[in-house]
């Protein structure tokens, strides 16, 4: 409650409530220093209320499960935390007015966000339109992905390589919650710009290697490997740690292409694998301890793309599967 005792700490937590927002970010809409914003991003952190997460030389803050109000969230003190930052809102007439500015000034953050992933699209346009030539159309591969999925309940949904953003725009409507992971600044800021349309407490964009990823294990239902896994240097290994952090009784799907000859794709775009053969996608699959379901193959361009969908079974991985896959 002390930690809420202050008009820039309340401002700065309804921000927070509508996305997330890096330090920098927050002073702009506060009109304030950088050094005295940390300060009270510091107080909001101690007291529970707040979180950080670093993406290179950027920190990023988003409100803690404490005060979501997703699934994950605490309830509780977390709802009480909730009702009181709106009810301050609604009953102090010049709070609300800010807060309301504060919303306004928004709007520059996410077209500042948005001029950004354009630039970086306008840069690397070519290749990837090259490369999207050589496959089916996107909207084709969504499609016949959503109906691999099927109806079931995602659950809480790890997006491995979320690049752009667009498998964890794609599913969250369906899902408790996403995290979308990438090793790359630049795919995540691109990322954010996509999503920041979304529920904050809905969508997570974290920092991370498929080969170690950042998380508990069985904390996922769903998770999306979608024309990532090219990039691994020992696929299996990826698989086992994508495996690690899936429920008993979750589910994985790959997307991705069969195996080719296209080698400029080494060079051009940094696959480390020319495609993958089913049979060695179902060994994968099976040494990471999932069960693997008939693959499903969309051949309308030059490179044929599988959609390739494993559910977890077991406790937790055994020793042998991890030696098998390395």
């Amino acid at each position: 409650m002390r930690a809420l005792a202050d008009p820039t700490r309340l401002r700065i937590m309804r921000l927070l409530s509508a996305m997330e927002l890096a330090v920098g970010e927050l002073a702009q809409v506060l009109g304030q220093s950088q050094p005295r914003v940390s300060r009270h991003v510091g107080i909001l952190c101690d007291a529970g209320l707040a979180e950080r997460h670093r993406e290179g030389s950027w920190v990023f803050l988003r409100a803690s499960k404490a005060v979501g109000t997703g699934p994950d969230s605490r309830g509780g003190m977390g709802q009480a935390i909730s009702h009181l930052l709106t009810s301050a809102e609604q009953d102090d007439q010049r709070f609300s007015a800010v807060c309301a500015e504060d919303r306004r000034q928004l709007a520059a953050i996410r077209a500042s966000r948005e001029e950004s992933a354009a630039s970086y699209f306008a840069t690397h346009a070519e290749d990837w339109d090259r490369l999207r030539s050589l496959h089916s159309p996107d909207q084709l591969v969504e499609d016949r992905l959503v109906a691999a999925l099927g109806d079931a309940p995602l659950g809480h949904v790890l997006d491995i390589g979320t690049g752009t953003g667009r498998m964890a725009e794609l599913f969250a409507p369906r899902a408790a919650s996403v995290v979308a992971l990438d090793k790359s600044l630049d795919m995540l800021r691109v990322a954010r710009a996509k999503l920041q349309h979304l529920p904050a407490s809905g969508v997570e964009l974290v920092q991370g290697d498929f080969a170690a990823l950042p998380f508990a294990a069985n904390r996922f239902d769903t998770v999306l490997l979608h024309q990532v896994l090219h990039f691994a240097q020992d696929p299996a290994m990826a698989l086992v740690e994508a495996a690690r952090v899936t429920r008993p009784g979750g589910r994985i799907a790959i997307v991705d292409f069969v195996a080719h000859e296209r080698e400029e794709l080494r060079d051009r775009f940094a696959h480390a694998r020319l495609g993958f053969a089913d049979a060695m996608i179902h060994e994968f699959l099976c040494e990471a301890g999932f069960d693997p379901a008939a693959p499903i193959a969309l051949e309308e361009g030059e490179l044929v793309v599988k959609i390739w969908i494993g559910i977890r079974h077991g406790a937790q991985l055994t020793q042998d599967a991890g030696k098998a896959a390395s």
